[in-house]
């Protein structure tokens, strides 16, 4: 089973209403419905917002960049 995310809307006559990739074929899926309570919603922008306004200038500065991908050591899954 795949699993993909959306965004879709729950309109007034209480119907989902979403766009879904060209590449889903047609037929029945199923859906989980995950609704944030207004309040987590709206503070889960506005601080998401707040980060990337304050730290933008840090974020995209290349030399804030100092690990690389030989940083570090393999995993050792048997552990």
């Amino acid at each position: 089973m795949n699993t993909i995310k959306i965004t879709g809307h729950v309109d007034e006559n209480h119907q989902l209403k979403a766009q879904v990739p060209n590449n889903i074929a047609i037929g029945p899926v199923e859906l989980i419905l995950l609704q944030p309570a207004a309040e987590e919603d709206e503070a889960g922008r506005a601080w998401a917002a707040g980060v990337a306004r304050e730290w933008s200038e840090e974020l995209s500065d290349p030399r804030e960049d100092i690990y690389t991908l030989q940083d570090g050591e393999p995993v050792d899954e048997s552990r």
